[in-house]
């Protein structure tokens, strides 16, 4: 695998700081089948831009995560036009990823990357539980005539039988997903924002005890006054505090084995989107690794 410079990659750490990484960031910016807002592609390059500008000190776990954690970051690659080719190259490489028992976060692109991103996670653990945070289900079979599409994300690691999801935020979703969800209540689990003043977060930290989970994080997840730089932005979704206190709770009770996060659509000129992205990514990262 080849790496970024330090000074290159995710967080802009100095070239001199040598450590041995237990995380390999991957940019991934498959931008195949959006179907509002575009721009995608340009997320995890302007993620990792923002990155540097993240403060390295974080003041509720009272150190500097990247030292204990190490963080290397994949060079950018050519993204085959095929979207089954795509899919098929980021599982291979978060299989190498893991076959070196090291941690993959990969960034996107669209949503369609995660069925891709957990293949490698599905063949190693005999069960696999998504936690899924979104504005939309994505239990589409299909969208627009393709069976990869975004809209159709969650459907296809589904299409394993061996995995289950925790959603939430969903405040989007269409007939068609009804019948499927309601077959499905064994391995589905829909926190939704509706809901959102009662959710039952105790539910939550038993479903997950214990489990090996796959996080995976649309952006369109937060409330659209706070990331309205995505496809699909949609109101009444997740603030900041109310979405790491989830992610503590699933890092604290459960055993998060690789992330993506996904669907940020870059505004020029408003980077404090890109920003709260990069800051999400080294949270996620720094819970993983030290709120135990």
């Amino acid at each position: 695998m080849k790496y970024l410079s330090n000074k290159n990659g995710f967080l802009g750490i100095d070239n001199k700081f040598n450590f041995k990484e237990k995380v390999v960031v991957v940019p991934f910016g498959l931008e195949k089948t959006v179907s509002y807002g575009g721009g995608t592609k340009n997320g995890p390059k302007e993620i990792i831009k923002a990155s540097h500008q993240v403060e390295l000190y974080d003041e509720e776990l009272n150190c500097e995560p990247y030292k204990k954690i190490g963080i290397k970051t994949l060079r950018p690659f050519k993204i085959d036009k095929n979207i089954k080719k795509a899919l098929k190259k980021i599982s291979d490489i978060n299989k190498e990823i893991i076959d070196k028992k090291l941690f993959s976060l990969t960034l996107g692109g669209e949503h369609s990357i995660t069925p891709g991103c957990i293949s490698p996670f599905v063949k190693k653990y005999k069960k696999l539980c998504l936690l899924h945070f979104d504005a939309h289900a994505d239990l589409r079979e299909s969208y627009n005539g393709e069976k990869f599409s975004h809209a159709s994300a969650i459907k296809r690691c589904l299409d394993h039988k061996n995995v289950s999801v925790i959603s939430f935020g969903i405040r989007n979703i269409s007939k068609s997903e009804i019948p499927f969800l309601k077959n499905n209540q064994s391995r589905i689990n829909i926190f939704w924002a509706k809901d959102k003043k009662s959710w039952n977060l105790n539910k939550f930290k038993k479903i997950i005890k214990n489990k090996n989970v796959y996080l995976t994080f649309d952006v369109d997840g937060f409330d659209s006054s706070i990331m309205p730089a995505t496809g699909t932005p949609e109101p009444g979704g997740l603030f900041w505090e109310e979405t790491l206190n989830i992610i503590k709770i699933a890092t604290k009770n459960s055993n998060i084995v690789g992330a993506d996060i996904n669907e940020l659509a870059p505004i020029k000129g408003f980077n404090s989107y890109n920003f709260l992205v990069a800051k999400l990514a080294y949270k996620i990262l720094a819970y993983k690794f030290l709120n135990k």
